[in-house]
């Protein structure tokens, strides 16, 4: 990796964002031991001028930064720390040392398939998901489907509330079912992207 740790005589920005929701979570500053530490460790760790040494967040709060990649930027003097926080960032208890709201969103879909996916890896013994995968795609398609029609029908003659809950089953199953045949929920997304203002004829000409 190279970085030019020059022009701020052995310092360079490092502006962390949540690897999931993609905010701005905090600005610090690394050298190259803390850059080292960090690709080492996989927590994010940085150069506390006020303390003049090494810190890595979370060190005493516990609210660690974990590591999901590094980018550098065109001028090789600043780099982008891609991590997932556990817990607050600031010291003031916030999420993000700016102020904002850190939910997901809708980028819980990514977060969730990533933790399915882990699942699939693992198959830790008494996990519904792990279960799934036991019982094979057919039974997963069979899900789908059946969470599919549940949700139909209480669109058709239940309450909101309980439509929304019978979607929420309905998108957690399909999630496992893509996940089995090695695709994403974001594969899902590009292809809705690529139909967007397209009419049925165009999209089916690219299929």
């Amino acid at each position: 990796m190279d970085i030019d740790f020059n022009k701020l005589g052995g310092l360079i920005p490092a502006v962390v964002q949540d690897a999931h929701t993609k905010n701005v979570l905090m600005v610090g500053f690394m050298n190259q031991e803390a850059l080292d530490k960090t690709l080492e460790t996989k927590k994010v760790t940085f150069w506390s001028r006020t303390r003049n040494k090494l810190w890595t967040k979370g060190e005493e709060s516990g609210h660690f930064l974990d590591l999901v990649k590094l980018e550098v930027d065109c001028d090789n003097d600043t780099v982008l720390v891609h991590a997932v926080p556990n817990g607050p960032v600031c010291h003031t208890g916030t999420a993000t040392c700016f102020n904002d709201d850190n939910s997901y969103g809708i980028s819980f879909l990514s977060h969730l398939q990533d933790f399915i996916d882990r699942r699939r890896e693992e198959m830790p013994e008494g996990s519904y998901t792990t279960s799934l995968f036991k019982a094979g795609v057919n039974r997963m398609a069979q899900k789908v489907g059946e969470e599919a029609l549940e949700t139909a029908l209480e669109a058709a003659n239940g309450t909101p509330g309980r439509m929304i809950y019978e979607a929420s089953d309905m998108l957690y199953h399909l999630i496992v079912l893509l996940s089995s045949k090695g695709l994403r929920i974001e594969d899902v997304v590009a292809d809705l992207e690529s139909r967007h203002g397209k009419t049925k004829e165009q999209y089916n000409k690219h299929q």
